[in-house]
């Protein structure tokens, strides 16, 4: 019997977040009203991120994202206390030679769980990428059944291929999206977030376009998705996540045309699950820590 080439399903889980998380601190009229319309369930998100770290550590808190880290750090440390979370620390590391400290990594080590906040993702990859950070994380997330929680763009920088720049959230046009590679959490799967609020659809055809052999999950506001063994998704918040999939798409022009140009996909497929769905990706997982 031929040997699997198939490598072995994470250990770890992923929390992607859409961005906007409640987190119990909405005070104005204005706000209290957007959420009551939307069906918030008030810090579900966040309270799942909670459950999910149970006693096994510190929920630590990565701002790397940001560019006011303590202050968005802050308001996750407010948020998690207002759900009893046992303890919340933060890891404010803002240039590659602290990804590389030894005392760095050893929080890290420790950590029940990570939350990657919201900002830019290219700081995060930029920073972190190929350093013992990194390397830590992927190894506890691979071995250690850690879970690696990331909102907005830190959920974006989550995957391979990342999004990490546009001139525009519609993405009509050839190249107004680039993309690059992400922390390698998730392979071969194109993570965007305020998926709805923000148009974004086309933008990730685009993304799948260039390459049909990706899955597109676009998460929307106060919405996450639990990925365990690499692939399995179930849906968490008071949202949608669409995932596209191009696989079987008869055609495209995106090879063809020239920049700046609108480009045709003929045949992608899209699913639409709120909370409480569940779905496998069409990918193989792949982890190397």
């Amino acid at each position: 019997m031929a040997a699997s080439r198939s490598c072995p399903a994470p250990k770890g889980k992923l929390l992607l977040i859409g961005g906007h998380e409640s987190k119990g601190d909405e005070k104005s009229e204005e706000e209290k009203e957007e959420a009551e319309n939307r069906n918030f369930t008030s810090m579900a998100v966040l309270q799942r991120l909670v459950d999910e770290t149970g006693s096994r550590g510190p929920i630590v808190v990565i701002p790397t994202a940001s560019s006011e880290p303590k202050s968005s750090a802050q308001a996750y440390v407010r948020a998690f206390g207002r759900l009893d979370a046992p303890k919340v620390e933060i890891l404010d590391v803002r240039s590659r030679e602290e990804a590389n400290n030894p005392k760095i990594i050893a929080v890290l080590e420790n950590a029940g769980s990570v939350l990657f906040t919201g900002g830019d993702q290219l700081r995060l990859t930029a920073l972190l990428g190929g350093t013992a950070l990194q390397k830590c994380l992927k190894k506890r997330y691979a071995h250690d059944g850690l879970l690696v929680a990331g909102t907005s763009a830190g959920a974006t920088a989550m995957s391979t291929p990342m999004i990490y720049q546009g001139r525009d959230d519609a993405g009509m046009l050839k190249g107004e999206i680039h993309i690059t590679t992400g922390l390698e959490l998730l392979h071969d799967v194109a993570v965007d977030t305020h998926f709805v609020a923000r148009g974004r659809i086309v933008r990730m055809a685009q993304i799948l376009a260039t390459n049909p052999a990706c899955v597109g999950l676009g998460i929307e506001e106060d919405t996450a998705v639990l990925v365990t063994n690499g692939r399995d998704l179930e849906i968490v918040g008071s949202g949608l996540v669409m995932i596209l999939d191009a696989k079987d798409c008869s055609s495209t022009n995106i090879h063809e045309i020239a920049p700046n140009t609108p480009f045709t996909l003929r045949g992608l497929r899209l699913h639409m699950l709120s909370g409480g769905e569940q779905f496998t990706l069409p990918i193989e997982p792949r982890m190397y820590a």
